[in-house]
């Protein structure tokens, strides 16, 4: 029977993760005989940590992994995916909004000849500012980078050990899981699964932290910014020569009497703000090349806990 491994980053959830560790040991238990279930503290301030190490202590099949600081929800699922030993690698959050018993669904649907397998939340239970966000940025992704992303979609999926082996490779500086397996293809599919409300606390993403993740993964996934700006510069021009040729048939006939104040004028803002808003653009992408070629680690682990 294959193996399965269960990658779920922690932040900030010392009260649920009892509940998350034996939920999961009891939904994929009946799935396979081997499994492992890896926690990655993303530098909690909580004692998350320490019920980690608990459950380590407890439990054979559980293997904790603490990050030497705060690096990002992908970063840790990243680390995770590192350590998963599994033919099968399941994704899911911490704060049992992904519910475990869920994972047989997806595990079934995969027994079908597919190597992902997405779950698709039929109803979010999310505020309506989180839910109006997120359908805002997937429409603006997928226009962007040319693919179809599901709003209903994030993290929680199951995933044949090739397909984890193709993210890997892609050794990418910004991650994110469901764009990146987006990318490298194979069979996929997804199905309805059942979301519940938080555990415990409240969702660490602000509406911040929504837009940066938004920006960076528009920008890093996609060239398209670039060639937008290309057509936005050539279309302005083409604006600016018919402006011109209007204020010129102005001045010949007469009907403007302080010649070329009016042209001045929106020919110097135009192109003010045009230079800036294609620098800027440009500029961020040169940044992402530098993030790139620094060759930094995307994460760094400070203590591994199993059970001994």
């Amino acid at each position: 029977m294959a193996m399965i491994t269960i990658v779920s980053p922690v932040f900030q959830a010392e009260a649920t993760l009892h509940r998350l560790v034996e939920e999961i040991t009891r939904s994929a238990a009946v799935l396979a005989e081997n499994m492992e279930i890896i926690l990655i503290d993303d530098r909690s301030s909580d004692n998350s940590w320490g019920e980690i190490k608990k459950a380590c202590s407890i439990h054979k099949h559980v293997k904790g992994i603490r990050l030497s600081r705060n690096f990002g929800q992908h970063y840790a699922i990243a680390a995770g995916l590192d350590a998963a030993c599994g033919d099968w690698i399941i994704v899911m959050d911490c704060d049992l909004q992904d519910r475990p018993d869920q994972i047989p669904i997806l595990y079934e649907k995969a027994q079908q000849g597919y190597d992902i397998v997405c779950g698709r939340r039929r109803s979010r239970k999310d505020s309506l500012a989180k839910r109006f966000c997120s359908k805002a940025f997937y429409a603006v992704f997928s226009y962007l980078t040319n693919t179809q992303q599901d709003p209903r979609i994030a993290n929680f999926g199951i995933y044949h050990r090739k397909v984890i082996d193709a993210i890997k490779s892609m050794n990418d500086n910004v991650r994110y899981l469901p764009a990146m397996a987006q990318w490298v293809g194979f069979r996929k599919t997804s199905v309805d699964i059942v979301h519940d409300n938080r555990a415990d606390g409240v969702s660490t993403y602000n509406f911040k932290r929504l837009i940066n993740l938004a920006f960076d993964n528009i920008i890093y996934f996609s060239g398209k910014p670039l060639r937008l700006v290309a057509k936005s510069g050539l279309i302005l021009s083409g604006l600016a020569t018919l402006i011109g040729c209007f204020y010129l048939l102005g001045y010949l006939t007469g009907s403007i009497k302080v010649a070329g104040y009016a042209s001045l004028i929106i020919s110097m803002w135009l192109t003010a703000g045009l230079n800036i808003f294609m620098l800027g653009i440009v500029g961020i992408y040169i940044e992402k090349a530098f993030e790139k070629v620094k060759n930094r680690p995307l994460y760094i682990i400070d203590e591994v806990a199993e059970f001994e």
